[in-house]
């Protein structure tokens, strides 16, 4: 079976050459790292992320941190590759090229792909308020090498976000201070090439320099699924005074690529990686670039304040088949979106009852508009009709959030924070449009999210922790911009927590919770264009995180997650009882580490995916699957490079034949294909 690389082009090709020039200046730079001037002895602390300062606490919540080592230890071309570490964590590959997977969290099943779980990157939200899906966000503008640390906070805990935070919030931060000179390159099955470059310098004065790049692109595993993607980010921070430092960065995005679309499930058992004979043209093209100004300015050794403003500008397109109205039809969305930021923070330190108190207050708005076209029935691209929806929205955000972390006594801390938003908007049409959804003013919401928690230290080797905290979505789409929905509530989700975390000696770390979350105020649609507060949600599980080391040369990490999520309140009696949406029952990942000498690492990864409801009344499910990937790393001696390594990883080893994402389009059941067997070798190296 052959592959077809994506045609391009000479305008195309004209503008590729700025991408290749980004990264090669990126590596330039990289190699020629020595030339720049070292730190200055006395300089001020990097400049802060908002609540960055909190870090210093023992969260009372479930946080996932992932640091640079774990960032680093295989090759990764994305971001999403990191979720399998983290419990009860899942990505529902749909394997369509630039368009962002659906992530599952907690019973939630639309993040990612819908607005369940928030993202920010640096502080900057990466959630899009009008696009493929309210709260969507694409993580590929991401560059892997330039993360220092991801944190996952897991349920609607986090301060930091509001709308889209309901099922949690993914935190990315990019290095910041040191220097460091770092390379990634990779190399696989069906075409694939990826190069990552990253490079920190700490200059005279106390100013920090940072670069990073990435090129990356391939033909896929299907006809018609290549993809390229080219990211460019930057940081600069200037010490204007040993009290004030200001930073600038930016970050460019590009990438195009073809899409196979899904199969039918007979289509599938016969072909698994074939595609249907429907599908001409499918695919998408996005553009994104940010641009943020900090001023961080200390006002005592304890106290810090932070302001920012921040803008965002996106393009993104996406043709699509699918069945529909009994034949195969494609689609056509575009969005241009805008986004302009601002706030301020106020880290600090300080004492009550004699007692530790740490603290962040801060305040943001942020104004998004988006210019919003859906075509359907397109042939190869090409539109026939006239446009569904041709329309312009706006939404605003004004946010008030504060936290406080108090360790009341030597074993007990407590934690206590507060968000409040207030939401208002528009919609206007640019052209005509024959789909017929309102568009109006937006009725002003406002809520309030409190957060609470605990964490008791009963000795040395175990720490327990409870929380109780609230989330809340808004009416999706543009049914807060129509008039007759005006009455219409939050939806309001309540989560309540109790967590261990236990060292029983130098060998063993557990980490385990248990979690439940119910939902009010659920909205429904009730007919075209018209929406109502009924319905109600239960989701209960348990997570756990196991990490083992039976001897110096073997580690053993485990990551589990049980979801039972359930429907308790519908004006449908057949849904009662009935489980929510894609959200599988189980979740597993193994990872088993062996170090036979200093310089040899063997990896073997064992990934469990139970199955899932496809409908609502749970008549349709989608199998549970299995894959194993084996890898190899040899840290190259150090007279050759610092810090380098060889990894050769073959990933789906077993070559398992497995639907990745099971779901029903237009009264079919359609299949995204799993990744067959594939070999990937990677060079990782430091100058």
């Amino acid at each position: 079976m052959s592959t077809q690389r994506i045609p391009k082009s000479n305008a195309q090709r004209k503008a590729a050459s700025p991408r290749y020039a980004a990264l090669a200046i990126a590596c330039f730079a990289l190699m020629h790292g020595h030339l720049w001037a070292q730190q200055a002895e006395v300089r001020l602390a990097e400049v802060q992320v908002k609540g960055q300062m909190l870090d210093a606490v023992q969260p009372a919540f479930s946080v996932t941190e992932l640091g640079r080592d774990e960032l680093r230890e295989q090759p990764r071309p994305e971001v999403e590759t990191l979720w399998s570490k983290v419990p009860g964590v899942h990505v529902n590959h749909y394997h369509l090229s630039g368009v962002a997977n659906g992530l599952v969290l907690r019973g939630f099943g639309g993040g990612g792909h819908g607005g369940d779980v928030a993202a920010t990157l640096d502080g900057i939200p990466l959630n899009e308020a009008t696009s493929h899906a309210d709260g969507y966000f694409d993580l590929n503008v991401v560059v892997p090498l330039e993360l220092d640390k991801v944190n996952v906070y897991r349920g609607p805990v986090s301060v930091l976000q509001g709308n889209y935070n309901r099922a949690g919030l993914v935190e990315l931060r990019t290095r910041r201070s040191g220097s460091y000179a770092d390379m990634d390159v990779s190399a696989g099955s069906h075409g694939l090439l990826d190069a990552q470059a990253a490079l920190g310098r700490e200059l005279e004065g106390g100013d920090q320099f940072n670069l990073a790049a990435q090129h990356s692109r391939g033909d896929g595993d299907r006809p018609s699924s290549g993809f390229e993607r080219s990211t460019l980010s930057g940081h600069w921070k200037h010490q204007v005074h040993e009290k004030l430092d200001i930073s600038l960065s930016g970050r460019w995005h590009e990438a195009r690529g073809d899409s196979p679309s899904y199969l039918t499930e007979a289509q599938w058992l016969q072909d698994r990686q074939g595609t249907d004979a429907h599908v001409v043209g499918d695919g998408a093209n996005k553009h994104f670039g940010t641009l943020r100004l900090d001023a961080q300015y200390a006002l005592d050794a304890d106290t810090r304040l932070l302001g920012f403003v921040y803008g965002t500008q996106q393009d993104f397109v996406r043709w699509f088949t699918r069945p529909r109205s009994g034949t195969w039809m494609q689609r056509e969305e575009r969005y241009e979106r805008s986004v302009l930021g601002a706030g301020l923070n106020l880290n600090g330190k300080s004492q009550l009852a004699a007692r530790e108190l740490n603290w962040m207050l801060g305040l943001e708005q942020v104004r998004e508009s988006t210019d919003y076209g859906y075509w359907d029935g397109l042939v190869n691209r090409q539109r026939t009709a006239a446009a569904l929806d041709d329309r312009n929205t706006r939404l605003n955000n004004t946010a008030l959030y504060g936290q406080g972390s108090w360790q009341a006594t030597n074993w007990l801390q407590t934690t206590a924070a507060l968000r409040w938003d207030h939401f208002d908007g528009s919609c206007r049409l640019l052209g005509a449009e024959t789909g017929g959804d309102e568009c109006n003013r937006m009725q002003g919401r406002s809520h309030a999210s409190p957060k609470l928690g605990a964490l008791a230290q009963l000795n040395p080797q175990t720490a327990v922790r409870a929380s109780w905290s609230q989330g809340f979505a808004l009416a999706s789409d543009f049914a807060k911009y129509a008039l007759r929905n005006s009455e219409l509530s939050a939806n309001v989700f309540r989560q309540t927590e109790l967590g261990v975390q236990w060292k029983p000696s130098g060998q063993w770390l557990i980490d385990a919770a248990v979690y439940r979350i119910t939902s009010s105020n659920e909205i429904r649609n009730t007919a075209p264009g018209e929406y109502e507060n009924l319905g109600a949600t239960v989701r209960k599980g348990a997570e756990l995180q196991l990490h083992w080391m039976p001897g110096r040369a073997w580690h053993v990490e485990w990551a589990y997650g049980f979801n039972h999520s359930e429907v308790t309140q519908s004006a449908n009696a057949a849904l009662l009882g009935q489980r929510v949406v894609s959200v599988p029952q189980s979740t597993s990942t193994l990872h088993a580490r062996w170090m036979p000498s200093g310089d040899v690492t063997v990896h073997g990864v064992l990934r469990h995916v139970g199955r899932a409801p496809i409908n609502a009344t749970n008549t349709e499910w989608a199998s549970s699957y299995h894959w194993l990937d084996l890898g190899l790393q040899y840290r190259l001696p150090a007279s050759m490079a610092r810090n380098a390594s060889l990894n050769l990883w073959l990933r789906n080893a077993a070559n398992t034949q497995y639907a990745s994402t099971t779901t029903l389009i237009g009264g079919q059941r359609l299949v995204a294909p799993g990744a067959p067997r594939s070999v990937q070798l990677g060079l990782q190296f430091s100058l």
